[in-house]
Formats: structure tokens, sequence, C-alpha cells
């Protein structure tokens, strides 16, 4: 899961053309890897938090409010789900991510955020 504050998102839009080109390039050959390896499951970018909303149950009717945490700094702007033989390939692959070029080609080092897919719940029988 890639993450960006608040700042560092929305500095992102300042960037120049030629940035942003060498970003999504970046981006697009790394998916490519992925998927020519056949680690790639399924990956999305997000929207930017002021369009999320939160959605409850409250007695058959949707209540949705603004959310999740509007005074956050830091926010989800990206995902992968690789299967990948191990951790460590799994740290290799969030460490590319995380190279992803910025301003004047320098990497990012934005964080990555890895964890596991959790499975069903075991249940003793």
């Amino acid at each position: 899961m890639m993450h960006v504050g608040q700042d560092d998102g929305r500095e992102a839009l300042a960037w120049s053309p030629q940035d942003i080109t060498n970003m999504i390039e970046f981006q697009r050959a790394f998916d490519r890897e992925l998927e020519e390896n056949g680690e790639m499951v399924f990956n999305a970018g997000l929207s930017w938090p002021d369009q999320a909303r939160i959605v409850r149950y409250d007695g058959g009717v949707p209540v949705v409010t603004d959310g999740p945490y509007p005074e956050g700094r830091e926010f989800l702007i990206g995902f992968w789900v690789v299967d990948c033989a191990s951790a460590e390939r799994a740290h290799e692959i969030a460490a590319k991510a995380s190279s992803s070029p910025g301003p004047g080609g320098a990497p990012t080092c934005v964080p990555i955020e890895v964890r596991p897919l959790a499975g069903p719940p075991k249940v003793d029988a």
C-alpha cells in the first residue's frame, strides 16, 4: 500500500509535466514487470481523501458521512496485491515501488506498507 502525506500528495500536482510523465512511465513499467513475473494479482490507485465516505447501516438505511480521517496527515493513494514466494520478495517489490521517480528523477522514497492478505478464520472442528 502506497502512503503519501497531505503535503506530498498535493505537491505532486505541481510537478513538471516531464516529472509526471517519468513517474507514470515508471509505474507502468513496474506493473508490466510484476505481470511478466506472474506476481501481479491486482492494483489500483485511489482518489484523494476528500472524496472518501464512511457508510454505516442504520435500520436498513445507509448513513453516509465524510471520512475516514479528515484530520489525518497521511493517506492511502494506491495499492498492489502481489503473489510472491517470500516476505523478502515482497519487500524487494515494495522497495522498487518506493523508488518511483519524483522531481528531477530523484526517488520519492514514498513509504510502502507490506502486509499479507488475511485468510479465512480457522474454525476448530
